[in-house]
């Protein structure tokens, strides 16, 4: 069957600590994809999240770009298979220098973190009971 990905293209301020960041998460680099400009960051078989630098970006958008630090514009969600892998990657973030925005939220079928990546960009990390989902 066809898995359809999700390439997420995000602006950048400095491509490096970016790649620094995401690397210290776990995840890793396409070289493939990437160079000078750009990095292809592989969090899963189906979700890639391309790290532009703001001046490669704009040769993609007529439209301004949001300084994420500042508005919000998108929240990203990557889901968990538990409640300590929320908290694993969560924390893991925050020691490569990312922050936590909000307070985590507990409804005990879903649990919830968030942390800002270096540009700001607010990634949610969910975890939600599997037989809640189930029905």
């Amino acid at each position: 069957m066809y898995q359809q990905m999700i390439f997420v293209n995000l602006p950048v301020n400095d491509l490096d600590a970016s790649k620094r960041f995401f690397t210290g998460l776990g995840y890793s680099i396409n070289a493939q994809f990437s160079d000078e400009n750009a990095a292809s960051v592989v969090i899963s078989d189906t979700i890639v999240a391309m790290l532009l630098k703001k001046e490669f970006y704009s040769t993609f958008t007529t439209k301004e770009i949001a300084d994420a630090g500042k508005t919000s514009e998108v929240l990203l969600c990557l889901s968990a298979e538990s409640r300590e892998k929320v908290d694993e990657l969560v924390e893991k973030a925050l020691a490569a220098g990312g922050t936590e925005p909000r307070e985590p939220q507990d409804h005990g079928f879903m649990y919830g973190r968030a942390f800002d990546d270096p540009d700001g960009h607010t990634w949610e990390v969910v975890w939600m009971d599997p037989s809640t989902i189930a029905g």
